[in-house]
């Protein structure tokens, strides 16, 4: 079997995995991964979400996101309720204290976007976000 270095997958995953390892040295201080910093974010942003908005948001699947809010509710951060009507469609937002973390982890995760900005360059930062929020839909 011939290997192939010219997987994109594979550059795709490594490349993004070395990008949230920054992120995630720079928001550990705030007690925060990337992903969970990203999920508070879009919360904020959005309001409360549903199990199944958020994952699509956030383009994971139900399993992954359940590993990634159980944190956030045990430390207080995100609140899940689930109406009396329909138990199985759990709506999560965020509480003052994920408001208050959230807050406290913007500055660190500046220092991140500048750290990969200026390691990879911000005209070719600029243009790769471009290119993956167009090939995810999300410009």
């Amino acid at each position: 079997m011939e290997e192939s270095f010219d997987d994109d997958c594979f550059a795709i995953r490594q490349a993004a995995r070395h990008v949230s390892q920054i992120y995630d040295r720079h928001l550990a201080s705030v007690g925060l991964t990337i992903t969970q910093f990203s999920l508070l974010s879009r919360l904020q942003r959005t309001g409360p979400m549903t199990m199944k908005q958020l994952a699509e948001t956030m383009r994971m699947q139900r399993t992954t996101l359940v590993r990634i809010v159980q944190p956030l509710r045990r430390n207080g951060l995100v609140l899940s309720e689930a109406p009396p009507a329909d138990a199985r469609a759990l709506s999560f937002s965020l509480t003052s204290e994920g408001k208050a973390r959230l807050e406290a982890g913007w500055k660190h995760w500046h220092a991140a976007q500048a750290e990969f900005e200026h390691s990879f360059g911000g005209p070719r930062a600029r243009a790769l976000r471009g290119e993956l929020f167009a090939m995810t839909g999300r410009l």
